[in-house]
């Protein structure tokens, strides 16, 4: 490796993964393409502006002719694929982006890849495509069940892939990330959305019961395991990237107003979402015998997450405006005209 391409990487874990290989490989050059959709913020990226092994061009995975101008231009030879419409609710709304982006977008990286004889290709997807379990653990062998158009189209890329690697023995790795939270992440995802609106002192709407179970995962976590995959995976396998940390969201929510000072009296449970899986859990000890080793824990994460949003607010009170608050009030609006106080 040398010429290492990550696309979405202006996007929330892409961009914890530029960053984070810019800083610890400067022998790579590091290349982001983002399309900059409403998620996309150069802002993640500020921190890497001025590094020499760090180039940005703006294009959609989806563009042949860009993805393959790239490709050219700087004589890629791996491919990190982060580009993903990713928010389940947002898929329900309006699943179009998201087969663009998730499957066929996929499809033309890997496509271009192989013409361009990339030498390694890592797809990273999502526990999501495994869809709910009642007990127990996924692991890598699991049949798909996804439930949300986001899920399944993520399953579709995930598809591409292995059909590349099977009919074309393209070199090819997949990373599967459990529920993961951190710095920089877009406010329409649970944690940074609940955060800052508990900062304003807001309403935080809660779906249904609460008793929904996810995986927590800290996004510099998510980071090395992506790493290891990338530098140690074995060609046409899957990991689970797993925080082990499985928790009812609506205990994540007391704990993140715990760590504000903030009272529970702001949470308000709103009718649920269609066909909201209860539980996610994976087994990550197929990564581990690679030799990835999670370094953080929950409560020293969410408190890091916690004084990231409070001590950033110039990141992100800009970005809830304009489209934001119009999605927002979609998604929410009638939801918490009808809620209930939790306490």
């Amino acid at each position: 490796m040398k010429n290492i391409l990550v696309t979405g990487a202006a996007g929330f874990i892409g961009s914890a993964f530029a960053r984070y290989m810019v800083e610890t490989y400067p022998h790579y050059n590091i290349v982001v393409l983002d399309k900059l959709t409403y998620a996309g913020n150069r802002d993640n990226l500020l921190s890497i502006d001025d590094e020499e092994n760090y180039r940005f061009e703006r294009a959609d995975i989806a563009d042949r002719g860009a993805v393959s101008r790239v490709l050219q231009q700087y004589d890629i030879d791996t491919i990190v694929n982060f580009a993903a419409e990713s928010h389940v609710d947002r898929s329900i709304l309006a699943p179009d982006a998201f087969v663009h982006t998730d499957v066929v977008g996929v499809y033309i990286l890997l496509d271009e890849g192989k013409k361009h004889g990339i030498g390694r290709f890592l797809q990273v997807s999502t526990d999501e495509v495994y869809g709910d379990i009642e007990s127990g653990l996924s692991v890598e062998g699991d049949r798909f069940l996804p439930n949300s158009p986001y899920a399944a189209a993520k399953a579709g890329g995930e598809l591409m892939v292995r059909s590349y690697q099977v009919t074309h023995g393209m070199d090819t790795v997949i990373t599967r990330g459990s529920n993961t939270f951190g710095p920089y992440q877009y406010p329409e995802k649970l944690l940074p959305l609940f955060i800052t609106e508990a900062i304003d002192d807001r309403p935080l709407p809660v779906y249904g019961d609460g008793k929904q179970i996810r995986d927590w995962l800290y996004v510099e976590d998510h980071v090395t395991g992506i790493d290891v995959a990338l530098h140690h995976g074995v060609s046409g396998e899957a990991y689970n990237i797993a925080g082990e940390n499985t928790q009812f969201n609506i205990d994540v929510v007391h704990a993140m107003l715990d760590a504000l000072g903030k009272p529970r009296s702001l949470i308000r449970h709103v009718p649920d979402r269609e066909g909201h899986d209860r539980r996610y859990a994976m087994d990550a000890s197929k990564l581990r015998a690679l030799g990835w080793k999670r370094q953080w824990d929950w409560p020293r994460a969410l408190q890091a997450t916690v004084d990231w949003y409070l001590n950033n607010e110039w990141w992100w009170r800009k970005i809830k405006t304009g489209e934001y608050l119009e999605y927002f009030k979609r998604q929410y609006a009638e939801r918490l005209a009808s809620s209930s106080a939790s306490e």
